[in-house]
């Protein structure tokens, strides 16, 4: 039996591509319209075995309401993914590009692409989604149209790729959470990273001695972001990923951290992710 993982968008969006690279191509994906969608299934242990969500950009940075998320659901992390993000330009059987009058994507694709788009006379539309546009350009069957998609849309809606790779910038890297139910996450034997939260107090120093103790602890703090709690007077809590040797180490600062900070909680620990070219 295939195994089902919710994710954020379209079939051919960059989170199936993902799928695919941590679950194999069998994967079968629970498209959602949003995130709070994709954890909800994540939850239900009659629809998916896992959920898949995007964390953070190399260029656009953290997306900070799905830590929020993170927060406010019972779910592990198990695993992550850094996946390449390749922008491809896309057109059906046929088209040239001295056809093309229109580009249609999401907008953030087409922001991504404006170095090759600024090279020809198109008339840019914004979609909601980069999938979406790919299949409704399969649909439409246009031969003035292209999408801005991936290579996986084109796979899949019988596309194509007129043009790979015409993002900006080469070095674009989503990462991508594996999220699973917490009676059904294991910790696997080689785990060597963890994300963490905690809550300090407005102690002067706090921030610093905290820091101090994983420091000491040996552990390699690979991301610290902070964000505001709801409904406080200006009081921040921390979202903290962790690269470490040994399991035990890890447990060891964990407990060190218990007196320096309130709230602390594991969202899970795993074994860092590998960068994939999507």
């Amino acid at each position: 039996m295939a195994i089902k993982v919710s994710i954020q968008g379209y079939e051919g969006s960059f989170h199936q591509v993902a799928a695919r690279h941590l679950f194999g191509k069998d994967v079968e994906v629970l498209p959602c319209a949003t995130f709070r969608e994709v954890v909800k299934l994540a939850l239900d242990k009659k629809a998916t075995d896992f959920g898949l969500m995007a964390i953070e950009n190399s260029l656009a940075g953290s997306i900070l309401p799905n830590y929020h998320l993170l927060q406010q659901n019972k779910l592990k992390v198990v695993g992550e993914l850094y996946l390449h993000i390749s922008q491809n330009l896309l057109v059906n059987p046929g088209v040239k590009l001295a056809d093309i009058k229109e580009v249609h994507s999401h907008p953030m694709a087409l922001l991504q692409c404006l170095d090759f788009l600024g090279k020809h006379a198109f008339k840019l539309v914004e979609t909601e989604d980069t999938a979406l546009s790919a299949k409704h350009l399969h649909q439409h069957r246009s031969k003035t149209t292209a999408a801005i998609a991936s290579k996986l849309a084109a796979e899949l809606y019988g596309l194509k790729v007129l043009a790979p790779d015409i993002q900006t910038q080469k070095n674009n890297i989503t990462r991508f959470l594996v999220l699973r139910r917490e009676k059904e996450a294991v910790i696997p034997q080689n785990a060597d990273k963890a994300s963490v939260y905690f809550q300090t107090n407005h102690t002067k120093g706090i921030l610093a001695k905290v820091l101090g103790i994983i420091a000491e602890g040996g552990i390699n703090l690979s991301k610290l972001q902070s964000m505001p709690i709801p409904g406080s007077n200006f009081k921040y809590g921390f979202y903290a990923d962790m690269e470490f040797q040994e399991v035990a180490q890890f447990e060891a600062v964990m407990e060190s951290l218990e007196s320096a900070t309130n709230n602390l909680r594991v969202f899970g620990m795993y074994k860092k992710g590998k960068r994939i070219k999507g």
